[in-house]
């Protein structure tokens, strides 16, 4: 059966989006998926090659798209940025807390700062962007904060210790924050990935041993895209999910 054309959102149009880690994989097809929308999306990588590209062959098409190069992990300069692209494209009503890396790490090799820099890039800078961000969506009436999971830690995947822990962080911060921004009209959801085939997947663990255990595992044939991603994301940010918060929405071909 062919892949139906994706679904267009009239109220994303014009909308301003913040996207971390937005210049490949997943991030890439968000960026993408917002853009065409007609959203005004700004994004930030710390691959400032890729993410100058995908900003340049955006715009050209006569899309606006804001790069910046930026290490999420320094939370003051993190913070700076985004208000420096609001500044540039209007207040931000959705947020995307794309960013993580799902480095494989034992116990035994994990020390005190290594920790810290695991739960830097896959925890920390979700709650200050969405700190820095809440402010401006209760004066627009509301907004769309779209926290990214992993079903890693509900499968406990070995040798992700940290970084399961965050993602299962992840869900608690999301109900937290749902909570605690709801009555001002801001939404708050868990977008929780199966094994995406990014290029960074498939160049390091996608083998037949892999292939394999998918095939097995996922109930929907085929493979989870990082557009399958995207399209949930753009259904979270827009207005036909006017009264979904707190919730987790899992996107694995029907896995855990």
């Amino acid at each position: 059966m062919e892949k139906s054309l994706p679904a267009i959102y009239p109220g994303l149009k014009g909308r301003s989006v913040f996207i971390s880690g937005g210049a490949s994989g997943i991030g890439e097809a968000l960026v993408r998926g917002f853009a065409a929308q007609g959203a005004s999306t700004a994004f930030v990588d710390i691959d400032k090659a890729a993410g100058e590209a995908l900003e340049a062959e955006l715009n050209a098409k006569g899309q606006k798209v804001r790069f910046n190069e930026c290490d999420i992990t320094d939370i003051p300069t993190y913070q700076n940025v985004i208000e420096e692209a609001a500044n540039s494209f209007g207040p931000f009503t959705t947020l995307v807390n794309n960013a993580a890396n799902d480095l494989r790490h034992s116990l035994e090799e994990v020390d005190s700062e290594k920790f810290d820099q695991f739960i830097a890039i896959n925890l920390k800078h979700a709650m200050f962007a969405a700190q820095t961000i809440a402010p401006m969506m209760k004066k627009a009436g509301g907004g769309s904060i779209i926290n990214f999971g992993s079903i890693s830690w509900m499968m406990a995947v070995p040798t992700l210790v940290v970084y399961q822990a965050c993602k299962a962080g992840t869900h608690g911060l999301t109900r937290a924050l749902a909570r605690d921004l709801g009555k001002d009209r801001i939404r708050v959801n868990t977008l929780v990935p199966g094994w995406v085939m990014t290029e960074k997947q498939i160049r390091l663990w996608i083998d037949d041993e892999a292939n394999a255990l998918i095939d097995e595992s996922q109930f929907l044939p085929g493979r989870v895209m990082p557009d399958d991603l995207a399209q949930m994301a753009l259904f979270l940010a827009s207005d036909a999910s006017a009264m979904c918060s707190g919730q987790n929405f899992i996107v694995d071909g029907g896995w855990v």
